[in-house]
């Protein structure tokens, strides 16, 4: 899968972002965007704000100017961010006005070519619903359904810096063996594991997923005092968040000592499906077609009951975002789009394995963004 970037969306700045989304915005019938922190603001303006209970909002008309409405307090670190240098209008409010209040002045009243907002998917509900009295008559939308179009189609530099992302992470599982052998508990080679994902480069550590034995049968199994024996298989399922903001998201299996009789079987069952499902990304497969491709080869082989999740989420400046790689979803892929690919098979109070690579469809098929080997690596107990 070699890269192939010419056919990507072009890398833009935050300001000619800014300008995509209202227009974004105009076309879906939304007369403005109100963007909180999070990263949706981040995405469109480089600025990480601090989630407080005082209101930062990006209010982004589809017809006029952008303004940053930001507390008093935190307007020196707004300016100090990138949204200084976007030439976005940063309004600072003082502690006894009512930021609300100060949004409605600037923006048209209902009847007046105000009808319908969109509000940001991660916006605190109390936000959600200050602006509601503050706008009173003014439909409210999900502003994702605008947003989510342009952050699901990654530029080349995105790509870029969820390669690294994926490199960084990929460094974490090459060393697997230092930390993970019987005798230590989950909890433990989940401390050391954790520190190697900053360690090999990212700013957070994000999620450690160490669950031997049994525990491999729960998909989101969080790390315990159970005590790692020899022939356990252990699902190993890590991600951090690099200093770009791009996320990483990689599972691997491991063995401490020889596995239990019938897990080769299965693990290879799911290893076939997993890489066919790699090997399927292509610009104009669905969603579920692609969700299908892996999901059909487990079923044959008489585990179908068992691949109890979707194949896979995007990823990008979340963990999970979309597209969603999951049955029902008719979205087609396209250049720019990244996700995980991740089958898995679950045998309660046995064991589980899951394989997963971040995958980025490209111009002629798909690049995976994890290559460490995905084979069960047995380690010594």
């Amino acid at each position: 899968m070699a890269h192939d970037t010419q056919h990507l969306p072009e890398e833009t700045s935050g300001a000619d972002r800014i300008v995509r989304a209202q227009k974004a915005a105009a076309d879906a019938g939304l007369d403005a965007l109100l963007v909180s922190p999070g990263p949706d603001l981040r995405y469109l303006t480089g600025y990480e704000a601090l989630p407080l209970e005082r209101l930062t909002c990006l209010v982004a008309p589809a017809a006029g100017e952008p303004f940053l409405v930001v507390p008093l307090l935190e307007q020196p670190a707004a300016e100090a961010s990138p949204v200084g240098g976007l030439g976005v209008e940063i309004v600072g409010w003082p502690e006894t006005d009512d930021p609300y209040a100060l949004v409605a002045s600037r923006l048209p009243s209902a009847g007046r070519g105000l009808r319908r907002v969109g509000v940001d998917n991660h916006m605190w509900a109390e936000k959600v619903l200050a602006f509601r009295d503050a706008l009173p008559g003014v439909e409210q939308a999900l502003a994702g359904e605008v947003l989510a179009a342009l952050r699901m189609r990654k530029s080349a530099d995105e790509i870029e810096a969820l390669r690294a992302a994926g490199a960084a992470i990929d460094a974490v599982h090459a060393a697997m063996g230092d930390w993970l052998r019987a005798g230590r508990t989950e909890r433990e080679v989940g401390r050391d594991i954790a520190d190697a994902i900053v360690a090999a480069g990212h700013a957070t550590t994000d999620f450690v997923i160490v669950a031997s034995g049994p525990n491999g049968a729960s998909p989101h199994h969080e790390l315990s005092d159970r005590v790692i024996q020899a022939g356990d298989p252990v699902v190993v399922d890590i991600g951090g968040t690099m200093p770009s903001g791009y996320c990483s998201d990689s599972t691997r299996n491991y063995c401490v000592g020889e596995p239990p009789a019938d897990y080769p079987h299965a693990f290879g069952i799911l290893l076939a499906a997993q890489t066919a499902q790699c090997e399927a990304v292509r610009p104009g497969i669905t969603a579920e077609q692609l969700d299908a491709v892996g999901r059909e080869l487990i079923a044959e082989a008489g585990y179908g009951d068992r691949f109890i999740h979707r194949t896979g989420h995007g990823i990008g400046l979340e963990t999970h975002e979309e597209p969603y790689i999951v049955a029902g979803s008719s979205r087609a892929l396209e250049p720019g789009m990244a996700f995980s690919i991740e089958p898995g098979i679950y045998l309660p109070g046995r064991f589980g394995a899951r394989i997963e690579d971040i995958a980025v469809c490209t111009e002629s098929g798909g690049e995976r963004l994890n290559l460490t080997t995905r084979e069960l690596r047995v380690l010594a107990p």
